[in-house]
């Protein structure tokens, strides 16, 4: 039997391997594309998104959205949205250590079943356990790299800022922000 991202997100939606399934409405699995060549892999659920079930859909969605289509010329349901945790941490807190590791086993399946061409990380959670570092998101942005040993796969790896760090930090962040998207996009182009 062929797994299917159906299936991994189905059985990802009763998952209580960590503490944060006791405060979620809702898995928040992933979105789009199950054939994308781009995939946004984010830090974890906020507010909104536990409460519709899909990532990204708050104000750092909106402006994510507007940067992909502005740098990119792509559309959301054109890629694939998941997060390295599937559960949103109480208070937007950072997620632990071991939250990060209940849920890597549903993010291994996404990439693999999807299987891109490009990942683009946002943020510091998502850049380091795809890449397998401990260097900072800011050290690591501006750059390609090939995946860490986490997966198999031959997906080139983006890091940049989270959407949340461009709304709090302002103008140089999103500049940078938008080189990387444009590098993802020459990237996808290979």
């Amino acid at each position: 039997m062929t797994l299917t991202l159906g299936a991994v997100a189905a059985e990802a939606a009763g998952c209580t391997n960590c503490g944060l399934a006791q405060g979620r409405t809702q898995v928040v699995f992933g979105m789009g594309n199950p054939d994308a060549d781009l995939m946004f892999v984010g830090e974890g659920p906020g507010a909104e998104e536990d409460k519709q079930g899909l990532p990204f859909v708050g104000r750092s969605g909106k402006l994510l959205d507007r940067l992909v289509a502005e740098e990119m010329g792509l559309t959301r349901d054109l890629c694939y949205i998941a997060n390295v945790v599937k559960c949103r941490p109480p208070d937007n807190r950072d997620p632990k250590p071991d939250e990060i590791a209940a849920c890597r086993p549903w993010l291994e399946q996404q990439v693999e079943l999807i299987a891109p061409k490009v990942i683009i990380t946002l943020g510091n959670f998502s850049s380091k356990l795809l890449l397998d570092t401990t260097t900072g998101i800011t050290k690591l942005r501006g750059q390609s790299y090939p995946m860490g040993d986490m997966i198999t796969t031959s997906a080139v790896v983006i890091p940049t800022y989270h959407p949340a760090a461009i709304l709090r930090g302002g103008g140089l962040q999103e500049a940078q922000m938008r080189s990387d998207l444009v590098r993802a996009r020459i990237a996808m182009s290979r």
